[in-house]
């Protein structure tokens, strides 16, 4: 007897929710990126966030072409509330996020929805690779398998896997609550973090997400807003489970948080993105992190801007 369709993976309704802000570019290949997807039975919801360019005008042209594509539009307020709007509208069990400039393997969806209903895990995550970018950082990334014993500790210093990568339950974003509009960037490693670390995660290792890296704003082009989210995010996490400090131990939670900041000062530092290290730095200091090393490093960001450049060129 064949299983009711309802039952079947080609019965599961996914709902793909897609931020969308002056993507004039890229969003027609994301969309159709969605649309060639070899399982069929999705709804992708767009959420256009007040552009000003000609984004809604693909929009209204895809849309009339296939009824899975609906678009919605508000005033701009950032890709935390694009997201939840998708939320609020969305109809299906399973939840996938891609924004408006990245793209899918046609056999994303397939491919995790086979492997959450097989192993009756809660979140799939798969490889990905990013485009646009120097060749050694450019290439496909698998990611782990991580084990319950040691997903808490990398999930804690380390966002596991960009935002196109997963699929997961709507009820199990409903439980955790959905993206905190607070944030202007980390968003997703925050509901990420809250899911990871609790519920049933399960791997495919293949690559199947794309994302692209170009030369219009992008959420991760601020690197000490980037850094300083991602801080506030661990440090909103501990708060609010503060069984892991005990279960990990203070001098761990040091490191994987302040560790991590520091070592994202040191990168934009060597990249000479100056304004974001000094800014990184001041935090750590603050919070008297780090060795002599590190503090012959972040002691001349308290000196006004130009004459840390000086120093850096005499000693260069």
């Amino acid at each position: 007897m064949n299983e009711p369709a309802q039952h079947s993976p080609k019965g599961r309704l996914v709902s793909v929710i897609m931020p969308c802000y002056n993507a004039e570019e890229f969003l027609e290949a994301s969309i159709q990126s969605v649309i060639a997807q070899t399982h069929s039975n999705f709804e992708l919801i767009i959420v256009d966030d007040g552009s000003n360019d000609s984004s809604v005008n693909i929009l209204k042209r895809l849309s009339a072409t296939d009824d899975r594509i609906k678009y919605f539009c508000q005033a701009n307020k950032g890709a935390g509330p694009a997201r939840n709007h998708g939320l609020r509208e969305a109809k299906g069990q399973y939840i996938a996020f891609l924004d408006s400039d990245d793209y899918w393997n046609d056999a994303f969806i397939e491919t995790l929805l086979n492997a959450l209903i097989a192993t009756e895990a809660d979140l799939a995550y798969c490889g990905w690779q990013n485009i646009g970018v120097p060749e050694a950082q450019g290439k496909p990334h698998i990611p782990p398998n991580y084990s319950p014993e040691n997903k808490l500790r990398h999930f804690l210093e380390v966002c596991p896997w960009p935002i196109h990568a997963v699929l997961t339950k709507r009820d199990i974003i409903e439980s955790v609550g959905r993206f905190d509009e607070s944030l202007t960037s980390c968003m997703d490693y925050d509901l990420w973090l809250k899911i990871g670390t609790r519920f049933n995660i399960t791997h495919v290792p293949e690559v199947l997400s794309f994302y692209r890296h170009h030369g219009n704003e992008q959420i991760t082009s601020n690197a000490s807003r980037g850094a300083l989210n991602h801080y506030k995010v661990q440090c909103n996490y501990l708060r609010n489970n503060r069984d892991v400090v005990s279960k990990l131990g203070s001098k761990q939670i040091r490191q994987l948080t302040l560790g991590e900041l520091l070592r994202r000062g040191y990168v934009a530092y060597w990249k000479r993105d100056l304004k974001s290290a000094r800014i990184i730095f001041r935090q750590v200091m603050k919070k008297g992190y780090g060795n002599i090393y590190d503090w012959k490093y972040m002691l001349p960001s308290l000196l006004p801007l130009q004459l840390h450049q000086t120093i850096i060129k005499i000693f260069e």
